[in-house]
């Protein structure tokens, strides 16, 4: 009998998009709701969602698979 190969997971195209890894191996993550539809946001609001955030430990459990 032919050997079955394993599945391969893929990564997650849409993950790829919003994280960015740093050197020190912690994850870059933006703040939502800032790419489109922000005309009906206040200049405050989108100058807020200009910086980015880091990825909480207990969602890189979950995540590290998928990138």
């Amino acid at each position: 009998m032919a050997k079955k190969k394993k599945n391969k997971k893929k990564t997650h195209s849409g993950l790829k998009k919003v994280l960015n890894i740093r050197q020190s191996g912690s994850i870059k993550i933006c703040a939502q709701g800032g790419l489109h539809n922000t005309g009906k946001q206040s200049a405050k609001r989108s100058r807020q969602k200009r910086n980015a955030n880091e990825l909480h430990k207990s969602d890189y459990k979950r995540i590290k698979d998928m990138i």
